[in-house]
């Protein structure tokens, strides 16, 4: 299974240079990774090649014009293969891990729009996208990091991507709760030592002790996910416990 991106940009060279690196590099040179990048100044009318105006009713910034975009959308699909197209911005769907499973089974390719100044023409929102996508509620200066993210993202889930399938099975969020916590040689530095159930060779020991750590951390740190994580019967009793523990550790804080 191969998965194809087109994404329309001010800054290709972003893109391609990622791409061109590491993991991304050897699934594109395996034919399971296609991406495309399209300068959006090659789609515009003018010999300035401008991408962007002032914003009617006034106001600070610059907008990016809806005609260099269409024009764009227009000239990539062009040749006939069927796209969803989505828009990167601040007012989209939160972009996370089950989103990501969803695209990667997405047998169009995805076109992805990278916004830059203080916004995009919102008839392309209305008429010329399938839907919008925000990575996070925080500023960029532009949609490319964010297209990055997506690629990255669904890339690691194509089978033959990454060296060992069993690895984006168990990272955070796969699961649905934050991943456990890694350790590898030397078994002892500087008075730390690997916790003894991973050295024990025992593959059942190992993967309960795993769970486990992976239910603490997420308990700790991110217990909003615990709320829509399909947890078994043992996860909760897991989680009874260590709860039970933490409040057995607060009343005898208290009591000092």
């Amino acid at each position: 299974m191969a998965i194809g991106f087109d994404i329309i940009t001010i800054f290709p060279e972003i893109i391609e240079a990622y791409i061109g690196e590491s993991i991304l590099k050897r699934a594109a040179q395996k034919g399971l990774l296609d991406v495309k990048a399209y300068n959006l100044r090659d789609f515009t009318t003018d010999k300035h090649r401008t991408v962007d105006d002032y914003p009617y009713g006034g106001g600070s910034g610059m907008v990016m014009k809806v005609g260099p975009i269409y024009n764009a959308l227009k000239a990539v699909k062009a040749d006939g293969a069927e796209r969803l197209t989505l828009m990167l911005g601040p007012q989209g769907k939160t972009y996370d891990q089950g989103m990501a499973e969803a695209l990667s089974r997405e047998s169009r390719r995805i076109l992805l729009l990278c916004g830059r100044y203080e916004g995009i023409d919102e008839r392309v929102r209305e008429s010329l996208v399938d839907d919008e996508i925000s990575i996070g509620d925080y500023v960029l200066t532009g949609g490319e990091l964010a297209a990055l993210v997506i690629i990255d993202s669904i890339a690691r889930l194509i089978p033959g991507v990454l060296g060992d399938e069993d690895s984006a099975k168990e990272e955070s969020f796969t699961w649905g709760i934050l991943d456990y916590p890694h350790y590898t040689r030397p078994p002892e530095f500087m008075g730390m030592k690997v916790p003894q159930e991973l050295l024990s060779g025992h593959h059942k020991e190992i993967a309960d002790f795993r769970r486990k750590e992976a239910l603490k951390r997420t308990l700790a740190r991110r217990p909003d996910l615990l709320e829509k994580a399909g947890l078994s019967k043992r996860d909760s009793e897991i989680l009874n416990e260590l709860c039970s523990h933490k409040t057995g550790t607060e009343d005898l804080e208290e009591e000092k």
